[in-house]
């Protein structure tokens, strides 16, 4: 008799295996938010096969594109959009702009018909004037949220995109069954920021940094940067500006309902409601996604050959003292506690309803977690620098550096107290300069640092670790002690970056089918001003 827990645990050993030997590669891949450009979308809802890293390849449904779309952004990452996607296309349009979606149901006709509700919008529907050859019933019918697409038909969906921010879109039809098969995207409506490129009111405050730039490549320490943004600010508000930005869609799936809907995708059927019978209750997901893909697979680039249907990937990075803007969307049924680790998050708006006071001041809470809920977008903004940690994080020591370190009217090293753009410590936290963090490999912590760095011999080295405390590709020959940590020829981490795990807070959401590490997982890694991030990868 074949032993399938035999079989399912070796490859998920040779998956770990294969994980293992390509890790290295995975430190040089970056992120950003790629989607298709409007105003005018031809989709599809149609049946595909999804992918996991035990293996698993899962039936779904997804949205997708019909033909080629106007285009892609960010211009320089450049894209695909294949004919069904999880998730759907990111669809990125302007403020003010009249966005029509037209949506084809090239479902099975066994599901029945088929819809898109994009939340938050006054949305006009209506059957297509030009039906596919494939539509020989009423193309469209009301359903209970909206004008449904019949089997095979075709329904426009039209609206003024009046508010900016990040939205989520999904079918309202069925979504007990249709959203957990798939059937859901995000929507990126940018501000309208005129020719200046940055929003109303905004100035650079004496003694404090630009942090609004207008799109362009940057230099640093490194070289130049590609500019991945979409925008220079997520709202037309002078603190809404952000440096780099990534998109996260938090869903699961429960293989059940994907088996059963598989099982019966063949039946004939010519009722609106579908011909299927799946029990989609009692829920038991066993599978945790970020943009479709469960860690490991989230790390590896956008539009990987291996992932057809799952385009998007999960892999944020930043330099110190970056604002990174965060888009969050909760999909499904369930709430996900996406925990940030590193520092809190400042909310910016949800389902693009930016939060201000009366005399128009942010007021978003700073969250420990960003939880999603189902149905809903956050825009936030994350921050990581150096600031409490009581160590120089560069390596900086008396006697052994040259680097300047000129405070601001915020404490740090900056443009607004002298710096260079490619400072080498750029953002660097002025009262922690000089303070080395050791005076031996290992042991008693210099000036009264928070922690005792462990024998080097005993940490786990991998993909992610920088080899030092330090941060910096050369941090360890800066550093003061005499014995490099850990020894030389052990590290991936190359460019000497700070990882911090960003997961979900359910532990069971950091599992892939119940093996663990996987589901929603990624690393966020602080590269130094030294590395230069390139997001096309």
């Amino acid at each position: 008799m074949r032993d399938t827990h035999f079989n399912v645990s070796f490859r998920r050993l040779a998956r770990g295996l294969a994980v293992a030997i390509v890790s290295g590669l995975a430190v040089d891949v970056h992120g950003a938010v790629p989607g298709i450009t409007g105003p005018a979308f031809n989709l599809q809802a149609a049946p595909g096969y999804t992918s996991q890293p035990d293996g698993t390849y899962i039936y779904t449904w997804g949205y997708g594109c019909v033909g080629a779309p106007a285009g892609f952004r960010p211009e320089a990452l450049g894209g695909t959009c294949g004919a069904t996607q999880l998730p759907g296309p990111t669809l990125i349009v302007t403020q003010g702009e009249q966005v029509t979606v037209t949506l084809t149901n090239n479902l099975p006709a066994a599901a029945g018909n088929t819809s898109i509700l994009f939340p938050g919008f006054d949305v006009t529907a209506a059957a297509s004037g030009t039906q596919p050859a494939t539509c020989t019933t009423a193309p469209a019918r009301t359903g209970l949220l909206t004008i449904e697409a019949a089997n095979g038909c075709a329904v426009t969906y039209t609206f003024t995109a009046d508010r900016p921010g990040t939205h989520a879109y999904y079918s309202g039809t069925q979504g007990d069954l249709q959203v957990e098969l798939g059937l859901f995207g995000a929507l990126i409506v940018l501000p309208n920021l005129g020719a200046s490129g940055i929003p109303t009111g905004y100035s650079t405050q004496n003694g404090h940094p630009v942090t609004c730039r207008p799109l362009g490549n940057r230099s640093t320490a490194g070289g130049t940067e590609t500019d991945f943004r979409l925008a220079a600010a997520a709202y037309d508000h002078p603190s809404a500006c952000y440096d780099r930005e990534y998109l996260f869609q938090l869903s699961t799936m429960d293989l059940a309902i994907h088996y059963q809907a598989e099982q019966q995708k063949d039946l004939p059927c010519t009722q609106p409601a579908g011909c299927m019978v799946v029990t989609t209750e009692p829920y038991l997901p066993t599978y945790y996604l970020v943009n479709g893909r469960s860690f490991p697979d989230v790390v590896d680039p956008h539009y990987a050959m291996q992932y057809p249907a799952q385009p998007y990937n999960g892999n944020p990075h930043m330099h110190p003292g970056e604002l990174v803007l965060l888009r969050i969307v909760g999909t499904g049924r369930k709430q996900h506690p996406l925990h940030e680790h590193g520092n809190h998050v400042r909310l910016l708006a949800r389902d693009g309803h930016l939060l201000v006071t009366e005399t128009n001041r942010l007021a978003g809470p700073l969250l420990f977690t960003t939880t999603s809920t189902p149905g809903q977008a956050m825009d936030g903004i994350f921050q990581w620098t150096s600031k409490g940690l009581n160590w120089d994080v560069y390596a900086h020591a008396a006697g052994i550096t040259t680097d300047a370190c000129s405070p601001d009217a915020n404490g740090y090293y900056t443009t607004a107290s002298g710096a260079p753009l490619d400072a080498p410590n750029y953002y660097e936290w002025c009262a922690d300069h000089l303070k080395a963090l050791e005076s031996r490999p290992f042991g008693r912590v210099g000036s009264g640092g928070p922690v005792a760095l462990p024998d080097p011999t005993i940490v786990a080295m991998g993909p992610w670790y920088g080899g030092s405390p330090y941060l910096g590709s050369d941090a360890t020959a800066r550093a003061t002690g005499a014995t490099p940590i850990p020894p030389s020829g052990t590290v991936a981490n190359t460019d000497g970056s700070f990882a911090f795990m960003w997961h979900s807070h359910n532990e069971r959401e950091i599992t892939t089918n119940n093996a663990f590490p996987g589901g929603m997982m990624m690393m966020m890694l602080v590269d130094p001003w030294t590395a230069v991030i390139n997001e096309a990868n």
